[in-house]
């Protein structure tokens, strides 16, 4: 079975505190992406990044001074028309999950924001987990913070053995 992993379309990550105008512009994409993944009757996990009041005061805050994704307000929600009931939303306070050993996974494939930050770290983590099968990352269902460095990642992924399309 194929899993699509769905690296936090969120609210504050698509025009949001930190959206960009890339961002929005891939949530069609990711959603039809996903209707594909749901008529195969292949699994969908999703990551939700999730922070606190004290964000400020975490490592990551002092060098992103940016609040966004707190726990239960609008930012942190996926967008709206992604997710079903019974979806499976991993909620994770850093860029990359560390739980995915608990997984089995034939084959996955990543979708979702950033491009630079939480999907390249998931994608070499899952690596890391899991050398033999085959990770994709669908390039046109991506966005980073900025083109460049979104281009710089489906780099770095590549080089490691990660497989790009939809570029």
């Amino acid at each position: 079975m194929k899993t699509l992993i769905v690296i936090d379309m969120q609210n504050d990550f698509i025009d949001g505190s930190l959206g960009t105008k890339e961002a929005v512009g891939i949530v069609e994409s990711v959603r039809a992406k996903i209707e594909a993944y749901r008529k195969a009757g292949d699994r969908i996990l999703f990551t939700r990044d999730t922070h606190h009041e004290d964000y400020p005061d975490t490592n990551e805050g002092r060098h992103l001074p940016v609040v966004h994704c707190i726990e239960g307000t609008e930012g942190w929600e996926i967008r709206d028309g992604l997710t079903a009931d019974g979806d499976e939303i991993i909620n994770k306070p850093s860029f990359g999950y560390t739980g995915w050993q608990a997984y089995e996974f034939e084959e996955i494939e990543l979708v979702g924001l950033c491009t630079d930050i939480c999907v390249v770290s998931n994608a070499m983590i899952l690596k890391a987990l899991f050398p033999e099968i085959r990770i994709s990352v669908d390039a046109s269902c991506c966005a980073g913070v900025t083109p460049e460095s979104h281009q710089a990642a489906l780099t770095t992924m590549r080089m490691c053995q990660i497989e790009i399309t939809g570029e």
